[in-house]
């Protein structure tokens, strides 16, 4: 005998029956999105967020919506969205500075990287350019580390702040290679360029599309690139880990997260987009304009890499003594 809630499951598998959070994401988004990113707009978490956000928009036909929270070192803006409604509407533009480096970085914070987010995808990465002033008398990793081993205490390298990655790639450097050098932070890459151009400071660790022009204008000399791999836009550089430090890799990445509780329909959609959108030759473009890498991350790696990231950079802080007030 077939009773009426038999009759009534057979007629739903029969026209094809769908989960209430595969039929949300279906719809999903039926508004705008808001991209929260925790710094202020015109730096590289911010030109990041525009771009997909754009062509998320494009994508979708719903507006994807910068919004720059600053202060305290991107905690108030990446709190905020832990806080926020699962729903897939209010979704964090993070960082390795965010995501990886704060846990060490911070006594107490106000978030959980890995409890309070799902990873939505990976966007892109940046790497870093070792420079030195002209005078400095090496050109070249080995000798610089050479340089550093003879004259232990006596060569400062610059930083944009406390905490920076400008400040955490050369205390990598120097935990991997058992060398010294001072820190001195500076408010910012550019006042940090002017004493390493004059020679006060001879040794810098910076964003490659700003080095870049720099090295190639003469005002300072790259030595090496800190990804794994050489850039097509200096393919004659070396990288350090091939150039004298095997293991050593330093790059800016930028991803994005949900809310820890949306859906993963939701989850699933907005990566399979995002992966669209990094794959648009515009975008590609862009990305590399800026000296960067788009991300071919899985959704399923995100996660245990930015694990790992924590734990690296955990290291790296405790070794340097680096506290952030």
């Amino acid at each position: 005998m077939i009773t009426p809630f038999r009759a009534a499951v057979a007629a739903a598998a029969a026209i094809g029956f769908t989960a209430p959070n595969a039929l949300h994401a279906q719809s999903y988004p039926a508004r705008s999105v808001t991209l929260v990113v925790p710094s202020a707009a015109g730096g590289g978490t911010d030109t990041i967020a525009r771009l997909i956000g754009d062509q998320l928009s494009k994508q979708l036909g719903q507006s994807f919506v910068v919004e720059n929270r600053t202060g305290a070192g991107m905690l108030v803006g990446t709190a905020a969205v832990a806080k926020a409604a699962p729903d897939g509407y209010t979704l964090l533009v993070g960082l390795n500075g965010n995501m990886a480096v704060n846990p060490s970085l911070f006594a107490k914070l106000p978030y959980d990287s890995i409890a309070d987010f799902v990873p939505v995808a990976m966007l892109a990465t940046y790497p870093f350019l070792a420079v030195v002033n002209n005078d400095l008398p090496v050109k070249s990793i080995k000798e610089l580390i050479a340089y550093l081993k003879s004259n232990p205490g006596k060569v400062d390298y610059a930083s944009a702040g406390n905490g920076t990655g400008q400040h955490l790639a050369p205390e990598l450097f120097k935990m991997m290679t058992g060398t010294q050098m001072a820190h001195i932070a500076y408010r910012g890459a550019q006042p940090a360029y002017q004493d390493v151009i004059s020679g006060r400071v001879p040794v810098f660790f910076d964003n490659m599309s700003t080095a870049m022009s720099l090295a190639k204008g003469g005002k300072v000399r790259a030595l090496a690139i800190t990804s794994k791999k050489r850039s097509p836009l200096m393919p004659e550089l070396p990288t350090i880990d091939e150039a004298g430090v095997p293991g050593y890799e330093y790059h800016t990445w930028f991803g994005l997260w949900a809310p820890k509780g949306t859906p993963q329909p939701i989850i699933d959609k907005l990566n399979s987009e995002i992966t669209k959108a990094l794959a648009d030759p515009t975008i590609q473009q862009r990305i590399a304009a800026g000296a960067g890498e788009p991300s071919t991350m899985a959704l399923k790696d995100i996660a245990p890499f930015t694990n790992a990231e924590i734990i690296k950079w955990a290291e790296v802080v405790k070794r340097a003594g680096i506290k952030v007030e």
